[in-house]
């Protein structure tokens, strides 16, 4: 969910300024999925901008306090969300921690790195939600180490119903920056994309697993 049009589209403005998200209808990306698609999102771009991700943490941190207060703990999702994870975390004044994809190999054979007391309020920081797994897989930990997850903050969404379906399956709310749609019509109103290639665009979101 988008609180904010005029921040989903200032968002999406700063992500192709920078080339951070790339739309090429005529040259598809391969995901690791297999998944044809025409738009490829890396927000850790963003990183090098120092206007621009002082702009998103500042954004993303102002969710966080409308959304649930001051809560205990920011947790990133390893590796994508930890550097804005932190941002968020150092506007917020609050202690910060990320989760791994699966615990370490070696060591202490963490999955959660940082300190976290058990029954603690945490927010997660993504970068980008796809179908959400690997999201929600970060949830999984937390909840498994008695974390009360209040929701999580994402920049970018895709927007896809399987993404819906199985944050509501497991009983998170997820906000975010912007989203696919925002970003078509930001893409289109500053004619950084052809008529035919919105086309295209909007193809794909209908039945991105079948396109191509």
């Amino acid at each position: 969910m988008v609180l904010d049009k005029d921040t989903a589209k200032k968002t999406a403005e700063l992500l192709l300024q920078i080339n951070a998200i790339k739309l090429e209808p005529e040259n598809p990306f391969t995901w690791a999925s297999g998944w044809k698609s025409p738009i490829y999102c890396d927000n850790r771009i963003m990183l090098s901008y120092p206007e621009i991700r002082n702009f998103v943490k500042e954004e993303m941190a102002k969710q966080v306090e409308k959304l649930y207060g001051k809560p205990d703990v920011i947790a990133g999702v390893a590796t994508g969300a930890i550097g804005i994870g932190i941002m968020v975390a150092e506007v917020l004044g609050l202690p910060f921690i990320y989760v791994r994809p699966e615990p370490k190999s070696h060591g202490r054979q963490n999955q959660i790195e940082g300190y976290l007391e058990s029954g603690q309020n945490v927010v997660v920081i993504e970068d980008l939600i796809s179908t959400g797994k690997s999201s929600l897989n970060a949830v999984k930990a937390l909840r498994s180490q008695q974390a009360n997850v209040m929701g999580m903050v994402a920049i970018f969404t895709y927007g896809f119903s399987v993404a819906t379906t199985n944050f509501e399956e497991d009983n998170v709310a997820l906000n975010t920056l912007s989203d696919y749609d925002h970003l078509v019509e930001q893409a289109s109103e500053t004619n950084y994309i052809k008529e035919s290639q919105l086309q295209t665009l909007l193809q794909w979101k209908s039945n991105p697993q079948q396109w191509k």
